[in-house]
């Protein structure tokens, strides 16, 4: 998630409810920057401010949309006229919030937003693991697993990439938003607990070791 907002207390505030749901957040306080990211980045939904340093929230929407024209992206701001709404969506958002806010329903549009920007991707599956995007439920065999935020982000990605190795590097960068730390063993720590939930008492475990790469999801055999 990209969230671009200059006064840094809301930032902090959005930011923390997005990590609480499980999502790795870029946190930028300024137009030009939010710019140059995100000619770099593939984000999966941004929010933003329409009042920045720099470069304007609209500016910066249409440097997303260049990149990536159905990204999802919500403006939060102060501007609460009917003309600023109607130019906010107008100019392409997908949402428009009021300043102030409840964060619970900033993240219950973002979710109404990427399960629209994904119709055909609502549920992931892997053998008998069933992972349901627009509810952030997981089950296998038809049970329930009870994920913390960080596991449900691990999962996604990997039930996103199954089949394939992914790094360890990869998955820190994908899940916790941080640079690789070759010291750290937080992927070994949440990947283990994770195991315990979707493997322990089912047949056949599905979260793979792939020896000097990092790990896979797969119902195959290796």
């Amino acid at each position: 998630m990209l969230v671009v907002e200059d006064d840094r207390k809301v930032a902090a505030f959005i930011q923390r409810g997005l990590e609480e749901e499980g999502y790795a957040v870029d946190l930028l306080h300024d137009g030009i920057e939010a710019g140059d990211q995100a000619r770099l980045i593939d984000y999966d939904a941004a929010v933003l401010d329409l009042m920045l340093p720099g470069r304007s929230g609209l500016q910066v929407l249409r440097d997303l949309r260049a990149r990536k024209s159905d990204l999802p992206v919500l403006f939060l701001t102060a501007k609460d006229s009917v003309e600023d709404r109607i130019a906010g969506l107008d100019a392409g958002a997908d949402d428009y919030m009021i300043k102030p806010f409840a964060v619970a329903e900033v993240m219950a549009r973002l979710r109404a937003l990427l399960r629209r920007g994904q119709p055909r991707e609502v549920r992931l599956r892997v053998a008998d693991l069933e992972l349901d995007l627009a509810h952030h439920v997981v089950t296998r065999g038809g049970r329930r697993l009870d994920l913390r935020p960080k596991e449900y982000a691990l999962l996604e990605f990997l039930m996103r990439n199954s089949g394939r190795p992914i790094t360890r590097s990869l998955i820190i960068e994908h899940v916790w938003d941080i640079h690789y730390d070759s010291v750290s063993n937080v992927v070994e720590v949440h990947v283990n607990s994770l195991r315990k939930k979707v493997d322990r008492g089912f047949t056949p475990p599905l979260i793979r070791t792939v020896r000097g790469v990092g790990y896979m999801i797969s119902d195959q055999e290796p």
